[in-house]
């Protein structure tokens, strides 16, 4: 159930995570090339002489993840359902439960009662899935 929602948020922390690898290696890269470090000898075998190589690698490994980002949203976009409504404007879009709410024309005391059902319904399903 609303496996969408897990597959979203892993897709999303992997961009978030590549998105931060490749900073992380231009910063390493320019201190060998103009920093504090370009002074060092490399040899072949070593990280640091690959940085630009594991940049171009990351930075396919995230428009690779981006391009299933954007379809996964495609799809979310299409589903139906006040429960799907909720956790797409709250997980996908970053909405408020109270903005949810006012958009969608209901209360949002209805609105927060009916996100804590369905999260404890994904507690459930998960907690069940991992004893099996």
């Amino acid at each position: 159930m609303y496996e969408w929602l897990k597959d979203f948020q892993n897709i999303s922390q992997e961009v978030d995570y590549l998105e931060f690898s490749i900073e992380r290696y231009k910063t390493e890269l320019k201190r060998w090339v103009e920093g504090d470090l370009q002074d060092v000898h490399l040899n072949e075998k070593s990280k640091a002489s690959n940085l630009e190589e594991i940049i171009q690698k990351s930075k396919e490994a995230l428009r690779i993840k981006q391009d299933q980002k954007q379809q996964l949203i495609k799809l979310i976009s299409k589903f139906k359902g006040l429960e799907n409504q909720i956790l797409r404007m709250k997980y996908v879009e970053g909405k408020t439960l109270e903005d949810i709410a006012e958009e969608l024309c209901y209360s949002s005391s209805h609105i927060s009662k009916k996100h804590a059902e369905i999260m404890r319904i994904i507690r459930f399903a998960d907690n069940t899935a991992a004893m099996s």
